[in-house]
């Protein structure tokens, strides 16, 4: 779609608001509660029957209409997003370091793997760190490596870690072993375009850049419940980045693809102001933006392949998800309130059915943020093969949101954790 048609949409969406909005105020009137109420004399009706449908419906419809404007956002942020042309790469390409740290196999993980090997880049080198001499990944990994002898690799046993992120541990460790001055960090789960390491350099050309971010396209496996949350990482997800890259700027980073500058690294004290943080990828990009380099979203998205969990242990990494994001920034949290049209929509109509029209500009509304986040940007056919799962999904982001306010225990491959109220953490079983 064009950007000429896509100022079509928007006004036009602009204005079925401005039409839902004076619907819902003649709603919302003593008369329309009455109706709602199954009666059409607003005298006729109890005062207190009509004072609590209003206390119930008043709230909800106004969370639901700034929800309706977020959606809205959500697709100027996708256009804006859009709208940055890629930056041409240097004449001279600077040399990259790729640090991955391995855990296990990982659905897909050679092929993940193989993506660092097959960059299209003159000079890069590529480092793996384990905790253990047995990791199952090992083989993996070696028979990758012997299938790349031209590309520099190096694959180290960290050890235990001394802190309670064994991530950044690792990440310490690998950084002290590579060679160069940029360092990108993929998780064992990316799957990196042949193009990443040209697009990431030439965004860093910025001397002012200390950090660049990459959007991703989550692949799921075959089970429902991962493909449920890639439904959620390529549309809601991506939508509240868009939307806070727009209006404040990236003051944070994604943690399954992130490209730091040593420089920088180095500014904010290293991996050692990270070790005792859950969210290392939100607190790496503020504290960066804060020490005054710029942070940007790349250009380039890569596939996070999440594998294909079963319910218990999807909806404990989700419920660890939404506990760290509550931590790392509890007023954000808070707002995500507004990134949940859907489950509102149904809330006011089950109050007051008479306001199903409303529920209907939901939907469409809901359609075409889906449409500019999962279409526009990612390219992503999961969202037009499963749309119909989208309300499903909806509901139960809605319920893990709303537990996501309730515990402070976290469980991470196999271990119990403690999270405070900064957001560090430490193990307790």
């Amino acid at each position: 779609m064009a950007f000429g048609e896509h100022e079509a949409v928007w006004s036009r969406h602009s204005t079925w608001l401005s039409i839902a909005l004076s619907q819902l105020s003649r709603r919302l009137t003593p008369g329309g509660l009455a109706q709602s109420a199954g009666c059409y004399d607003s005298e006729s009706v109890p005062p207190t029957h009509v004072t609590t449908l209003s206390l119930l419906a008043l709230p909800l419809a106004a969370l639901l209409m700034g929800s309706l404007v977020y959606s809205l956002l959500t697709v100027v942020a996708a256009r804006n997003y859009l709208k940055t042309q890629p930056t041409p790469p240097p004449k001279v390409l600077p040399p990259i370091s790729i640090l991955t740290p391995l855990a296990g196999v990982d659905l897909g993980l050679e092929e993940n793997l193989r993506s660092s090997f097959q960059q299209d880049y003159p000079e890069f080198e590529v480092v793996f760190a384990i905790r253990q001499a047995d990791d199952p990944s090992v083989p993996v990994a070696r028979r990758v490596m012997s299938a790349f002898p031209r590309v520099p690799s190096t694959l180290i046993v960290a050890g235990e870690p001394d802190c309670a992120n064994a991530k950044v541990f690792s990440l310490a460790r690998m950084t002290a072993v590579a060679q160069f001055d940029l360092l990108v960090m993929n998780d064992s789960d990316i799957r990196a375009p042949r193009n990443m390491l040209r697009t990431v350099a030439a965004e860093f050309q910025d001397a002012a850049v200390g950090l660049v971010t990459c959007p991703y396209r989550a692949i799921p496996g075959r089970s429902w419940p991962s493909k449920l949350e890639a439904l959620l990482m390529n549309t809601q997800f991506l939508g509240g980045v868009l939307v806070a890259r727009m209006l404040e700027g990236m003051k944070f980073a994604l943690g399954p693809s992130l490209i730091v500058r040593r420089s920088a690294l180095e500014r904010i004290g290293g991996w050692t102001s990270l070790k005792d943080f859950l969210a290392e990828d939100f607190v790496i990009g503020k504290l960066i933006s804060e020490a005054g380099h710029r942070v940007i979203l790349s250009s380039c998205v890569v596939e996070h392949h999440i594998g294909s969990s079963g319910i218990a242990s999807n909806l404990a990494h989700r419920i660890r998800w939404v506990r760290s994001t509550r931590r790392s920034r509890p007023k954000g949290y808070v707002g995500e309130i507004f990134t949940n049209p859907l489950p509102l929509a149904l809330a006011l109509w089950l109050v007051l059915p008479a306001t199903w029209p409303l529920l209907v500009v939901t939907v469409v509304f809901r359609a075409l943020s889906v449409a500019a986040i999962a279409g526009w940007v990612l390219r992503d056919s999961l969202c037009a093969r499963l749309f119909w799962a989208l309300p499903l999904q909806d509901i139960l982001a809605f319920l893990i949101w709303v537990a996501g306010f309730f515990g402070n225990r976290i469980t991470w491959r196999g271990r119990n954790y403690y999270l405070h109220r900064d957001g560090r953490f430490e193990l307790i079983g």
